[in-house]
């Protein structure tokens, strides 16, 4: 943002000096020269980004975003030349690989403000070590967008408020949760995870977070959901996977069990971003989610994961039985500017999921139908030649965010936002930084190598909103 001053002054000059011809084509542009100041408009770019950070401790996230610029370039120099020896070392440099790329994705794109799903933390989001390290060691050290150990041609990127939150992944729940008839384990958890933290999520902002009003929905029952019912063995084609004594469309949970399920695999969180403009600060509601993947089970998982996406449909809709972790009831204020954001794992077209629970979500009024149903829909060339290496079936394949053929990453705005961009970011075989995605010398699968071991096996997408 910034100000021209003296603009009367400037315009009362020119006025008098312009050609006839001049003054008719300079009518509409010097209409405002009775105002004192003209400001530039604020432009926010929000982006949510699946990382792909799920290690096996936290700790060992920590350890690698602790590691030296200096020694994380020994690492990548030794790990690409083939002179490096060590196990350990080896699989370290692996890790800084994927980081540095990753971090190019970030700097590249600029994003103001960055949701980051599958980011390890503590469980309860105390501990920002991680989120220091990430910053203070890959985000502020320049890097390529020719991949890690490219020359350095991208600019430095500082976020100076982060914030974690608590998850319900690898939190024992006291309870039998996956039938098998013993409690405790990875099936009993209040969400899946191999310790308490993994595949939590976090935000990186410019601007601040309203800390103070952010909103938590952790403990928020799955039974108080409008509508919500004890999910059923719904996939019955091998009887072999349903648990002793269960059949084809027994409810999963015990009349017991389902007053105390939770509804939210990781959780539900409403962070209030301040955004200062020339007109006064503006609110933006970041309602953030990572729900459970519709696969993996006999049914429970996929009536969970349209649960958690119809929560935010309800919450932006003010609905009045909601309860945060703090007490506070109720939904979202009228007329709020919200983004739902997140690896929402649903596409509204395809996969294994309730596809219409987030057609609904698309279609809500109070969502930016410029974007999630016409011309801003956030797309990318990558997606569509991804879809034809892979021989993807997927309906827009344009609109695909992850290597495993789905569009399952969001950045939903607010009716009352003015969205003026979009995308995806994913460079296809022609562009500049398909490295980052794409890199043979890396990847555990060879040429077609563009997943995890690269920088992720999801895409970030991104909008851009102007006040």
């Amino acid at each position: 943002m910034y100000y021209l001053r003296n603009y009367s002054k400037w315009c009362a000059i020119h006025i008098k000096t312009f050609s006839t011809l001049a003054l008719v084509v300079s009518a509409a542009l010097l209409a405002g020269c009775n105002d004192t100041d003209y400001v530039q408009p604020t432009e926010v770019k929000i982006a949510t980004y699946n990382l792909s950070f799920d290690r096996d401790t936290f700790e060992e996230l920590i350890a690698e975003m602790q590691i030296a610029p200096a020694k994380q370039k020994a690492l990548v120099t030794a790990y690409l030349d083939g002179t490096i020896d060590n196990d350990n070392d080896k699989r370290t440099a692996e890790k800084v690989i994927q980081i540095r790329n990753v971090a190019a994705v970030i700097q590249k794109n600029r994003p103001n403000v960055l949701m980051m799903a599958e980011y390890n933390n503590d469980g309860t989001g105390e501990d920002k070590a991680a989120l220091i390290g990430f910053q203070d060691n890959y985000l502020s050290i320049a890097q390529s967008i020719d991949g890690a150990g490219g020359e350095v041609n991208l600019e430095p990127i500082t976020f100076p408020h982060l914030e974690s939150y608590s998850t319900n992944t690898g939190l024992a729940s006291g309870l039998d949760l996956d039938n098998n008839g013993t409690i405790g384990g990875l099936g009993d958890d209040w969400g899946f995870g191999q310790y308490h933290g993994q595949y939590a999520f976090a935000l990186m902002s410019q601007y601040e977070i309203d800390t103070d009003n952010t909103r938590t929905f952790q403990t928020f029952k799955w039974k108080d959901l409008e509508g919500a019912q004890i999910p059923t063995i719904t996939i019955c084609d091998d009887p072999t996977k349903f648990p002793t004594g269960m059949n084809c469309g027994d409810e999963w949970y015990s009349a017991e069990e389902w007053k105390q399920v939770r509804l939210s695999s990781k959780n539900h969180v409403d962070a209030p971003i301040i955004i200062p403009t020339a007109n006064g600060e503006e609110v933006i509601h970041l309602l953030m989610s990572h729900p459970t993947p519709p696969v993996f089970d006999t049914g429970k998982n996929k009536a969970q994961n349209a649960a958690e996406v119809k929560f935010w449909n309800q919450y932006i809709q003010g609905k009045s039985f909601f309860y945060d972790d703090a007490g506070l009831n109720g939904g979202l204020a009228d007329n709020a500017k919200f983004v739902i954001m997140g690896d929402q794992n649903l596409d509204p077209i395809a996969g294994d999921g309730i596809s219409d629970v987030m057609q609904i979500l698309h279609r809500d009024p109070l969502v930016n139908q410029d974007v999630m149903n016409g011309e801003l829909y956030p797309t990318s060339y990558g997606a569509s030649e991804h879809a034809v290496d892979k021989s993807l079936t997927h309906p827009k394949p344009n609109r695909i965010s992850s290597t495993f053929g789905l569009g399952v990453d969001y950045a939903i705005p607010s009716a009352n936002l003015n969205v003026v961009d979009t995308g995806v970011y994913w460079s296809a075989s022609y562009e500049e930084g398909r490295i980052l995605f794409n890199d043979a010398r890396i990847s555990d699968d060879g040429a077609d190598g563009d997943g995890k071991s690269v920088s992720s096996d999801h895409r970030m997408v991104w909008i851009k909103t102007q006040f």
